[in-house]
C-alpha cells in the first residue's frame, strides 16, 4: 500500500513529466488506451498502460505524466491497431469521447470503457473529477483517485497563491500550428476552468466550439490588445521561424508590448493531471 507521502511525491513529479506514480504491490490490470486523455488518467492512478495510441504524440503533446519506455504504440489515434490489441489481450480498453471510433471491434477484444469529457454533461474539470472516481472504482484504485482529486485541488490552490496580485492582468492561451492561424482556448475548455480557479481573467472572450476553443487568424489576436499571451509548446521549428519573421505577428499589440510567453506542453483536453500541470506552469511562467 502506498503511503500518502509517496503518492503526493509521485503526483508532483508526474504532473511535470519527471516521474510516474509508483504502483501498488498487487498485480496491475493490463490496460490499453486509444487516446491520450485515457492514458494520462490511468498513469495518474498508478497504472502503467500496456499500450497507447500514438506514443510519440503523447510524449510531445502531453508529456506528463510520462509514459514508460516499455509502453507499446497502437498506431494512429484515428485507427488503432486491432491486430496488436488482439495479440495483447488487454483486460480493459479505454477510449475517450469525441473521436468517432466504432466501438464494436474494440468491445469484441476486451471490455471497453469510454471517458466522456466534453459531452456537455458538466464542465471539463468537474467531469474529470467524476470520471477519475469511476475509473478508480473500475480499476481498484479508489484511494489513488481520491488522492489525485485532492492533490490537483492543492496544486491549483498553490498556483492561485503564487498568482496573487495578477488578477487584474488578463491573459490568453493559444496553440500555434502554422504561421497564420492559432487555436485560442476559452469558455468550455479545461484551461478556462483552471483560469477560474486560480483567479485569472481570460483575455479571449470570443465564441468557442464544444471543445472550448476557437481557430482563427493570427491577426484576430489584436482583440486582446496588450494582454499577456501564453503559447503552448510544441511549436514546430519551421513554424516558429516563420512566426518570428512575420510582420503580421510583429505588429500585434501584445507582441509589441513584449507580453508573449511560451510554456511547456499541456494537453488542453486532458484530465486532472493536465489541469494541475497547467496551473503549475502558469504560476511559474
Amino acid at each position: 500500500m502506498l503511503t500518502r507521502r509517496q503518492c503526493v511525491a509521485g503526483l508532483a513529479g508526474a504532473w511535470l513529466g519527471a516521474a510516474t506514480l509508483p504502483a501498488r504491490g498487487a498485480s496491475q490490470p493490463r490496460v490499453a488506451c486509444l487516446e491520450w486523455t485515457a492514458a494520462e488518467m490511468i498513469i495518474s492512478l498508478g497504472i502503467e498502460p500496456l499500450a497507447v495510441a500514438d506514443t510519440k504524440g503523447y510524449r510531445d503533446w502531453v508529456v506528463g505524466p510520462g509514459l514508460s519506455a516499455g509502453c507499446l504504440d497502437l498506431g494512429s489515434r484515428g485507427e488503432p491497431n486491432l491486430e496488436l490489441l488482439l495479440e495483447l489481450k488487454p483486460d480493459l480498453i479505454i477510449g475517450a469521447y469525441g473521436y468517432g471510433l466504432d466501438q464494436g471491434p474494440f468491445a469484441r477484444i476486451a471490455p471497453l470503457h469510454t471517458v466522456p469529457f466534453y459531452d456537455g454533461t458538466d464542465t471539463p474539470y468537474r467531469q474529470a473529477e467524476t470520471e477519475t472516481r469511476k475509473l478508480g472504482e473500475k480499476l481498484g484504485r479508489e484511494a489513488e483517485a481520491e488522492e489525485l482529486i485532492r492533490q490537483t485541488a492543492t496544486a491549483i490552490s498553490e498556483a492561485r497563491v503564487r498568482l496573487a496580485g495578477k488578477e487584474g492582468r488578463p491573459l490568453a492561451v493559444v496553440s500555434m500550428f502554422d504561421d497564420r492561424h492559432v487555436r485560442v482556448y476559452g469558455r468550455g475548455s479545461l484551461l478556462q476552468d483552471v483560469f477560474d480557479r486560480v483567479g485569472i481573467t481570460n483575455a479571449w472572450t470570443g465564441k468557442t466550439d464544444s471543445w472550448g476553443f476557437s481557430t482563427m487568424g493570427i491577426e484576430e489576436l489584436v482583440a486582446i490588445g496588450e494582454a499577456r499571451l501564453v503559447s503552448l509548446d510544441p511549436i514546430p521549428p519551421h513554424i516558429r521561424i516563420r512566426i518570428e519573421q512575420s510582420t503580421l505577428w510583429a505588429n500585434l499589440p501584445c507582441v509589441k508590448a513584449g507580453n508573449v510567453t511560451t510554456i511547456p506542453p499541456v494537453w488542453p483536453f486532458g484530465g486532472l493531471a493536465s489541469a494541475a500541470r497547467f496551473a503549475t506552469l502558469l504560476a511559474q511562467a
